[in-house]
């Protein structure tokens, strides 16, 4: 019982620690949310519009009614430039809201891409994409469910600490590259790159009109990748990975689906995808004279699945908690879910991009 309560204390003090210090959202399907992980994903896909809604729920079987909550809508086209290049362009509006202190965050974001060819033909290519974006974000929390030192220590006295912002806005940037090859109609690949918080905006609730104090958000450094390689006739692997860097703080998800085709023809977009994930991350021990000790540890294991049916594709996963926090939450994390619709029309062009 002791344990668990230590770690409700720490969920509690993590949701107070917003205040000051917060690290961005992510989806474990990052490969199902292209636009929040590299603006350079803008209208990379093989129709012509894509739309794509992203739901996570984390820790409600410690957190309750006080559970994360996450929540994404995209919407992406292409436009041809030329023969062989394209324009892409988006909008995203993403939400979060955290802990008791209802700590949330709401970002609209508009998305730019240009896509070159760099090399190939028709049925084998490969492109060089860059891509930004710039957003304006709301951040609020709600400072009667706060609780603080002063309350503790005197019961009773109602005696807090004021905050000054409890509902403001501020600009956020963001570019980003991606350069994927086409190898035939079952084999490509792709890596990208991008950087986040570019303008380090002040996110500090405690700043007053005219005051100096700050609190700034770190960039969030991505590095992406990803594979598909027929394994036989209908049957293909699909390996991913994301590594993620913001301020002290470093993550890394990576695993597999194995696509299995499910219509008439290979090419048919109708298949089901099962796949495993782990995720692990870095650990901050505290220093030992000037000298920050870090180390690594697991955070996930994440089981996911897909089904594609033509221009729909739906998206389920669960994340094991395998981390120190399972005391109070045994082998429970979060569920996420993922929907995309795409609108083609006809393409008379080649191929352009993986499948993602």
């Amino acid at each position: 019982m002791r344990s668990i309560c230590k770690i409700c204390f720490i969920f509690l003090f993590c949701s107070i620690s917003t205040i000051a210090i917060s690290q961005d959202i992510h989806f474990t399907q990052f490969y199902m949310s292209p636009l929040n992980l590299n603006p350079a994903m803008t209208g990379v896909m093989n129709c012509k519009t894509r739309m794509i809604v992203n739901y996570r729920n984390q820790w409600a079987a410690v957190l309750k009614a006080n559970a994360y909550n996450t929540y994404s809508a995209s919407y992406d086209q292409k436009i041809a430039v030329g023969r062989e290049d394209y324009f892409g362009i988006g909008g995203s509006i993403w939400g979060d809201v955290a802990g008791a202190s209802r700590f949330g965050t709401t970002q609209g974001r508009l998305s730019l891409s240009y896509s070159k060819k760099m090399a190939g033909y028709r049925k084998k290519a490969s492109y060089l994409v860059i891509g930004a974006d710039g957003a304006l974000t709301q951040r609020s929390i709600s400072e009667e469910d706060l609780r603080w030192p002063s309350q503790i220590a005197s019961p009773g006295s109602g005696v807090g600490e004021p905050i000054a912002n409890q509902n403001f806005l501020y600009a956020d940037l963001a570019a980003g590259l991606l350069w994927f090859s086409v190898i035939d109609d079952y084999t490509n690949w792709y890596v990208g790159a991008a950087i986040h918080h570019l303008n380090r905006p002040n996110v500090s609730f405690f700043r007053s009109n005219g005051g100096s104090e700050t609190a700034e958000l770190s960039s969030r450094f991505t590095v992406h990748a990803g594979l598909q390689y027929p394994l036989q006739k209908r049957i293909s692997l699909l390996p991913f990975g994301v590594f993620l860097a913001q301020g002290p703080h470093r993550e890394v998800n990576a695993g597999a689906n194995v696509r299995f085709a499910m219509g008439p023809s290979r090419l048919t977009n109708q298949s089901w995808e099962i796949g495993t994930w782990y995720r692990v991350g870095l650990k901050t021990n505290g220093k030992v004279g000037d000298e920050e000790k870090t180390s690594l540890h697991s955070d996930a294991l994440i089981l996911s699945t897909r089904f594609n049916y033509e221009n729909f594709g739906i998206g389920f996963s669960y994340d094991i908690n395998v981390s120190g926090l399972r005391q109070a939450n045994p082998f429970n994390g979060a569920f996420e879910f993922s929907l995309i619709y795409n609108i083609c029309g006809p393409e008379n062009r080649g191929v352009y991009c993986p499948r993602f």
